[in-house]
C-alpha cells in the first residue's frame, strides 16, 4: 500500500521542479504582449482542452475582470471554451479540430492575441487554431509542457514547463495565468 504523506511529497516535489523551471525572462515578454494588446485595444482570445480549458477560463476572469479593475480600464479578453452551444455545433457539422479555429474567423483580427495551453503540446484543434491565427497575422502564445508538441513549434512565444506528469504541469500552467494577470493587479502602472 502507498505511503500517502511520502506520495504527497513526490507530487509536490514535482510541482516545485515544474515552478523552477518557468522561463521568467519569457513570461515577462508576454506581459508586455498583453500591455500592447491592452494599450492598443486588440482582442486576447484564450482556450485549451480538459483542465487547460478551465484555466483558460479562469484567467479570463482574472484577466477581464482582476487587471481590468485595478488598471481602470478594461481588457479585451475571452476565453473560446465558453460558449458550449457554438463549440458543440462546430464539432458536430465540421470537426472538432475545427473548435476553435471556426471562432477565431468570427471574432479575430490582425493584432490580436491567442493564447494556449497545453501539456501535449499537439492537440490537433489547438494546432489547427494556431496555424490559422499565424495565417491571419494575430501574435501567438503557446504554455505547453516537457514533450512541448507542434504549438511549440508554430507560437511566436513559448512557455515550457519541464515535466511530462500533467497534474505537475497543469499546476505551473495555472501559475503561469496567475503571474501574467497578477503582473497587472499588483502593478497597475504597467499598464499606463
Amino acid at each position: 500500500m502507498t505511503d500517502m504523506k511520502t506520495w504527497i511529497a513526490q507530487y509536490l516535489a514535482g510541482v516545485q521542479k515544474a515552478l523552477a523551471s518557468l522561463p521568467q525572462e519569457t513570461l515577462a515578454k508576454i506581459i508586455d504582449v498583453l500591455r500592447a494588446a491592452h494599450r492598443d485595444d486588440k482582442q486576447i482570445f484564450v482556450f485549451g482542452n480538459g483542465g487547460s480549458a478551465a484555466t483558460a477560463q479562469h484567467f479570463i476572469c482574472d484577466l477581464g475582470k482582476g487587471a481590468s479593475d485595478k488598471i481602470g480600464t478594461r481588457f479585451r479578453c475571452m476565453s473560446l471554451n465558453d460558449n458550449v452551444a457554438w463549440m458543440t455545433a462546430i464539432g458536430n457539422d465540421y470537426a472538432y479540430a475545427d473548435v476553435f479555429m471556426r471562432q477565431l474567423e468570427n471574432f479575430a483580427r490582425a493584432g490580436d492575441v491567442a493564447l494556449t495551453m497545453s501539456v501535449s503540446g499537439s492537440s490537433p484543434n489547438l494546432v489547427k487554431a494556431f496555424e490559422w491565427a499565424n495565417a491571419h497575422g494575430l501574435t501567438t502564445i503557446a504554455i505547453v509542457g516537457g514533450a512541448r508538441g507542434t504549438l511549440a513549434t508554430l507560437a511566436h512565444h513559448v512557455v515550457v514547463v519541464d515535466g511530462q506528469h500533467y497534474g505537475h504541469v497543469e499546476d505551473a500552467h495555472m501559475c503561469v495565468a496567475h503571474i501574467l494577470a497578477y503582473a497587472f493587479m499588483d502593478n497597475p502602472e504597467i499598464a499606463r
